[in-house]
């Protein structure tokens, strides 16, 4: 429902909710929780979610979802945190990142976990760009009317920071639209945390 929201189709949007609310409420749980790659559409589980839903039964339900959704990136940090992840199943060669945090994950969650992921490999070095929003803000960006609006919030932080890494740098970026940006603002090419690891695996 996260483009529904995005438009304000707010009754479309509970729809999606409800139905989804249902589909999962037998099925998430602590031993199989919901996790996603994409931070505005996944929190939108625990956050909207919330407030949309009707009834008292699809309301409880809709909290314990919540409680068990998880960005990959703060999933994956919890398998760090108890051994499941360990340094020595990935690659001790040298990386620089450059990471750009997607705006959801900051206002709902966190950078710290994504970077504790891609600090997982010990010769990976992770600097956290102090951006705010890229400027694409879902398909913001992708309209005619708002373009120059989305390249001069680009320009301000991030666009720069990616400009003056090193072509050897590793861009990283939790948003698909953030990803779209960076290429779209700089011409270099960003990937997601979990493809970043996986590369790194031994």
């Amino acid at each position: 429902g996260r483009a529904f929201i995005s438009k304000g189709f707010l009754e479309e949007a509970r729809e999606a909710a409800e139905a989804n609310v249902a589909a999962f409420a037998k099925t998430i749980s602590a031993d199989t929780p919901l996790i996603g790659l994409e931070p505005s559409a996944i929190l939108t589980f625990r956050d909207e979610y919330l407030r949309l839903v009707r009834g008292e039964e699809l309301r409880a339900s809709a909290k314990t979802l919540a409680a068990h959704t998880f960005l990959v990136d703060e999933f994956l940090a919890q398998q760090i945190a108890v051994g499941h992840m360990r340094a020595e199943q990935f690659t001790d060669a040298e990386l620089s990142v450059k990471f750009h945090g997607h705006c959801h994950q900051k206002a709902l969650s966190d950078v710290a976990a994504t970077i504790t992921c891609l600090s997982l490999p010990v010769n990976y070095h992770v600097d956290l760009i102090p951006s705010g929003c890229c400027g694409m803000a879902g398909s913001f960006g992708y309209e005619a009317e708002h373009y120059a609006v989305s390249m001069a919030v680009g320009e301000q932080t991030l666009f720069p920071a990616v400009r003056a890494a090193s072509a050897k740098t590793q861009v990283v970026a939790t948003g698909t639209s953030c990803r779209h940006q960076i290429k779209d603002g700089t011409g270099r090419e960003s990937a997601h945390m979990v493809t970043v690891l996986l590369g790194a695996l031994r």
